[in-house]
């Protein structure tokens, strides 16, 4: 019985080193790849916006980078388990310890800690490091790749609380500048005040709003009195931020998970239309990872077996499901942004539909 322990902890080991050092390795290769291809088709905009070497490493691939290691990580996870466990079958290694005694069960063990130790990095990288990188990769894909694009969000109506309403005509997303702009605040049905600007901008620093040209009317009863700010300015507190009049798609991946949880409850007040890509971001943080688990599943079922042709057969079958993986995920996502499909459904379907078809090949792997 002890050798027994003893053989069975030298395999967990192998398999183990074997998964997370194939998965580091295809991982490394496919990044590297993709960098490569993604430089060759920027060059023109590095190169015409005057940048050195270390601007374009520190501004943009720092933040990228991160940022394809996630994409690809489900991937590359499934890729490696195919790999090696076929590889594994191929030189007859997989029979000798199942006729060992040891149960299929108990053979996906190392599999499985390793699929924990994937998901816990991957976890941690999207609730407390991808907000930062993102941030850094979309600031400068934002100021530098789509400098083209339009950066202007016109005819704003927002609710910021429970009886104040804000309305701005054109913001200028880069400058954080908005022009014309009327803020009225109620009392019950009873308009209470309103505040009228020529222009407003956000103060990075003191994290305000600095109003210009601005006209003040407050009404108190049968009382009414005007405050006229021609040609000066004041500074205000107003419960909005410049990211809530974003034109561009990726401003919520550079959202930190409390500044996510913020946005959330005040867009149940404001109705700004976003509340699916907000939703769908915060659910996804949590659910992505769980696809080390199902993707190792497929993996170790599909590859287990020893079939004529090497590794060949199953790893060209685990590319083609990796890609309807991440396909399902992308329409899962477009249904849900502009479909109407439920965030939380769209997030948990590819798990379930390909969870479900790991337990049906793991029903027919050999025990």
């Amino acid at each position: 019985m002890g050798f027994f322990k003893q053989r069975s902890k030298i395999i967990d080991a192998y398999i183990i080193g074997k998964y997370l050092g194939t998965f580091v390795y295809t991982l490394a290769v496919f990044v590297v790849v993709i960098v490569i291809f993604d430089l060759s088709e920027k060059l023109d905009d590095f190169l015409g916006n005057d940048m050195t070497a270390w601007e374009i490493a520190t501004e943009y691939y720092a933040g990228s980078i991160p940022f394809y290691v996630n994409m690809l990580s489900p991937l590359m996870n499934f890729i490696a388990v195919i790999f090696f466990t076929a590889k594994m079958a191929d030189q007859t290694e997989i029979v000798p310890i199942l006729s060992g005694g040891v149960s299929f069960n108990r053979f996906l063990r190392p599999y499985f800690i390793s699929a924990f130790i994937i998901f816990s990095i991957n976890l941690a990288s999207n609730l407390y490091m991808l907000p930062y990188t993102n941030k850094i990769k979309n600031a400068f894909e934002n100021q530098v790749i789509k400098k083209n694009d339009p950066y202007t969000k016109s005819n704003i109506h927002m609710k910021i609380d429970e009886n104040t309403y804000i309305y701005i005509d054109n913001f200028d997303n880069r400058s954080n500048i908005g022009y014309r702009f009327a803020l009225d605040r109620f009392k019950g049905d009873v308009l209470e005040k309103k505040l009228i600007a020529e222009q407003i901008s956000y103060d990075s620093v003191k994290h305000v709003w600095k109003l210009t040209n601005y006209t003040s009317r407050s009404i108190k009863d049968l009382k009414e009195s005007m405050v006229y700010g021609n040609s000066k300015t004041k500074d205000t507190v107003l419960d909005m931020k410049p990211d809530d009049f974003s034109v561009y798609e990726n401003f919520v991946e550079s959202m930190t998970s409390k500044e996510l949880s913020e946005k959330i409850d005040k867009e149940k007040i404001r109705g700004s239309g976003v509340m699916n890509d907000l939703l769908f971001e915060q659910y996804k943080r949590y659910i992505q990872p769980l696809s080390a688990f199902v993707l190792t599943l497929i993996g170790v079922a599909l590859s287990s077996r020893k079939v004529r042709g090497g590794v060949g057969l199953p790893l060209g079958i685990g590319i083609v499901l990796s890609f309807l993986f991440i396909v399902l995920n992308q329409f899962a996502k477009m249904f849900s942004t502009k479909g109407g499909l439920p965030p939380l459904l769209a997030n948990l379907l590819p798990v379930l539909i390909f969870g479900l078809l790991g337990l049906y090949l793991l029903r027919r792997a050999p025990k």
